[in-house]
């Protein structure tokens, strides 16, 4: 830039100077200093065009009665460029109109048909060069913000997708552990004294182990994008038999519209019956558990209640993030799920889920 500068100087000022031959030295100087002024047009836009302006001007004083170079309005072509770029208010197009009406007084011309021609086009192609540039930054500007956002968005599915996996496996393993542990206790206090019973404890360990590697296969499957079947209510009657196998005293029940429940409503549903047997066998060994699955047109009402227990409650801590893991669950879907001791003792759980999901 710097030598398209000063080879612009040479070709508009210095040489059609010497062509002419014997020129005024200020007025050379002049413009020489307002074309290489130039420069620094894009670091320092605004002081270009005020001094590149009044050096300008300044020549154009000297020039009243001596020879001027007509080429170097090329220069002043570009100052006017220049000020549009560097100004960004309205008031910047209101003073180069005046700077030329200034000029025209002092040179004492009679047709400013120059002075516009050589002014108003460049600063037009400044000003649309400027809004270019803007237009440019502001788009940047925004591309960037789209990548903080995708970014964040990104980050926050994976957050979602951690916590549903981590969900699932809570759900999945938390089962059929807490199967195992209270039946390998039961079988260990009975293998003397009730060899048959103690199989049959053995039996239901065997069963919630090979159920847990069947679920977490289709988790797998799942994850990985392979092809698994659809979850309908029919996973509610096998947690409840398999619970029952395990021990437990517990019953179920269908009411009304049960049929058309989308696979996410059904799947939602299947877990809150499996926290809710899980949370019975830990907290409520020996007492009555019923479940209960009433559909309506709109809403999908899945209650587990459990009788308080007699029995001493073995140590089989839980995470603390079963219920509320299933809650944050059942929200997301647009429902409620509530859990707490009922008025005659013992628990339970109620969700109320949309029928056909959000």
């Amino acid at each position: 830039m710097r030598r398209l500068t000063i080879a612009l100087v040479l070709a508009v000022v210095v040489l059609p100077a010497a062509w002419h031959g014997r020129p005024d030295p200020i007025l050379l100087a002049c413009l020489a200093a307002s074309g290489l002024s130039l420069i620094w047009w894009r670091t320092h836009p605004r002081t270009v065009a005020l001094a590149g302006g009044a050096l300008w001007l300044l020549g154009a004083l000297l020039a009243r009665d001596v020879w001027f170079p007509e080429s170097a309005f090329v220069i002043m072509a570009l100052l006017s460029t220049v000020t549009a770029l560097g100004f960004r208010s309205w008031w910047a197009g209101a003073g180069l109109a005046a700077y030329l009406v200034v000029l025209f007084l002092v040179t004492g011309g009679t047709n400013p048909v120059p002075l516009i021609v050589f002014g108003l086009p460049g600063y037009l192609a400044g000003t649309v060069l400027r809004q270019r540039r803007e237009t440019a930054d502001q788009l940047a500007a925004r591309a960037r913000e789209l990548e903080e956002e995708r970014d964040l968005f990104a980050d926050l599915a994976l957050r979602h997708e951690r916590s549903r996996i981590a969900a699932e496996l809570h759900d999945i393993v938390g089962h059929a552990i807490s199967v195992m542990i209270i039946q390998a206790a039961a079988g260990q206090r009975l293998v003397d004294r009730d060899p048959d019973r103690a199989r049959a404890a053995f039996t239901a360990i065997a069963e919630s182990a090979r159920q847990g590697r069947g679920d977490l296969q289709r988790l797998v499957d799942l994850l990985g994008g392979g092809a698994v079947e659809s979850p309908d209510l029919a996973l509610i009657d096998e947690v409840v038999t398999r619970a029952g196998r395990s021990g437990l005293d517990v019953s179920c029940r269908f009411d009304g519209a049960c049929d058309d429940v989308t696979p996410e409503v059904a799947h939602l549903a299947f877990r809150v019956v499996q926290e809710s047997l899980t949370n019975a066998l830990r907290y409520a060994p020996g007492a009555a558990v019923r479940v209960t699955v009433s559909g309506s047109s709109d809403t999908l009402r899945v209650r587990v209640e459990n009788d308080p227990t007699s029995l001493r409650v073995g140590g089989v801590p839980g995470t603390g993030r079963g219920l509320t893991g299933l809650r944050e669950r059942v929200q997301q879907l647009g429902g409620q799920l509530t859990a707490g001791p009922r008025s005659g003792g013992g628990w339970a759980v109620q969700a109320g889920l949309p029928q056909h999901g959000r």
